[in-house]
């Protein structure tokens, strides 16, 4: 006998959601993730439960949201990892990543804005008006961030259809931008405790600061595994994993990717992997990816090589450091958190010469033949940084290849030329 399917159309509608666009959202986000993620050959079983959650991605998480708000609880929705998901998760709310990762109604959001935007900022913007996204629409709180220009101005015009609230994120590293930002935290913390009229404590900060932390902790624990050869799981699903952490629920996730880590340790004991041992090892490093933006890791695995890191917001700068635990009082904690966030070394920031030692680090680190510096087209940020990555890299002795491009799939067969011609030459 088979289940029954459930049926999440009421919810959708009772959420304001087009269900006939979100239909073909759907329908095409499945189509991508079949043939990028169901085609691979000798994948972790621990993929299953990352599968499962893609087919439940509007579904089941959805309701999971639902019966929270219903049940008087507050859900905030965020684009950027500065967010800090403790002081959210300390005052009773639940965070989740904002759908940006797909083209989706472009047509509508050239209306408002200029047609050479980022496709992130494009992306959230058409995900809103397009009425297809019921993260978005789940979301009491939406809190931008000031990372780039673009998205500053979008933020304006996101709050004309939401309820909207953006943290200013200073551009330096000194020692009165870390005073700003923290001041900037405390008062994100007042607006969560605002929103669920619940007071951040030193334990419930204390055990957020902890399951945050585990989670990242699992993350770590696969991404150590990825400097074995043979590598005992792709790139893309190591993706996958990142671009879940920031909206499954935390305790479920971080059990499943430490089950994940457990497998793939026994992998790498086994000397069992998802490519030759002599396939070309790539890093990725430049603009983050959002859900469901799987083209490049798609491309360059699809090449023949296998990527074993990502020098990314959707990679080693979600995981690789951990807030403190052993403050013992809020505002001990609030520092510790700030430290923390200020230090992810993201293009926005002037100088950044903490992402390039990153970059070279984990090259070195993880044995990799040469690296991809991946830009959205009109990131200005990325695009001007990627001269300086360049350099850089090629001077550590890596090879580089410098990529420009945005969500769509009409350059993949250029890209996959010039990925090949580059995996070929290193």
């Amino acid at each position: 006998m088979s289940e029954e399917v459930a049926n999440y159309y009421p919810m959708w509608e009772s959420l304001g959601l087009d269900t006939k666009s979100h239909d073909a959202l759907l329908e095409a986000v499945g189509s991508l993730y079949g043939d990028a993620y169901l085609t691979q050959e000798n994948r972790p079983a621990g993929m299953g439960y990352l599968d499962f959650v893609i087919s439940e991605v509007h579904g089941l998480r959805i309701k999971e949201l639902d019966d929270f708000r219903k049940e008087g609880g507050k859900v905030v929705g965020t684009f950027c990892l500065y967010v800090p998901e403790e002081i959210i998760r300390a005052a009773g709310a639940w965070s989740v990543g904002l759908c940006a990762g797909a083209e989706f109604a472009y047509d509508q959001v050239e209306q408002i804005m200029p047609r050479n935007t980022c496709a992130l900022i494009k992306s959230f913007m058409g995900f809103k008006l397009a009425r297809v996204c019921p993260y978005i629409e789940e979301s009491d709180l939406i809190i931008g961030e000031t990372t780039c220009d673009g998205k500053k101005k979008a933020y304006e015009l996101l709050s004309e259809m939401h309820n909207v609230y953006v943290m200013e994120l200073p551009q330096m590293k000194r020692a009165k931008d870390l005073a700003f930002w923290r001041s900037e935290i405390v008062e994100l913390m007042h607006k969560i405790e605002e929103l669920t009229s619940k007071k951040v404590t030193v334990e419930s900060l204390q055990a957020s600061i902890k399951e945050v932390n585990d989670k990242r902790r699992a993350l770590q624990r696969i991404a150590a595994t990825r400097k074995a050869s043979p590598v005992p799981i792709s790139g893309k699903d190591v993706l996958l994993a990142t671009q879940v952490a920031f909206y499954d629920d935390v305790p479920r996730f971080t059990q499943s990717m430490n089950a994940l880590a457990d497998e793939l340790e026994t992998r790498v004991a086994e000397g069992v992997g998802v490519a030759p041992a002599n396939a070309k090892r790539v890093l990725v490093t430049g603009t983050p990816m959002a859900l469901p933006n799987w083209k490049l890791h798609d491309i360059i695995e699809k090449s023949g090589a296998v990527v074993v890191g990502e020098e990314m917001c959707t990679g080693s700068r979600y995981y690789q450091d951990l807030v403190p635990e052993e403050g013992a009082t809020i505002d001990e904690m609030l520092d510790n958190i700030a430290e923390k966030y200020l230090d992810i070394n993201c293009a926005c920031f002037t100088p950044n010469q903490g992402r390039i030692d990153d970059v070279i680090r984990m090259a070195k680190e993880y044995g990799v033949d040469g690296v991809i510096d991946y830009s959205l087209n009109f990131c200005g940020t990325y695009q001007i940084e990627s001269g300086a990555v360049e350099k850089a890299v090629k001077e550590a002795g890596f090879p580089v290849l410098r990529i420009e491009t945005d969500y769509s799939m009409e350059d993949a067969g250029q890209l996959s030329t010039r990925i090949e011609a580059f995996l070929e030459m290193i």
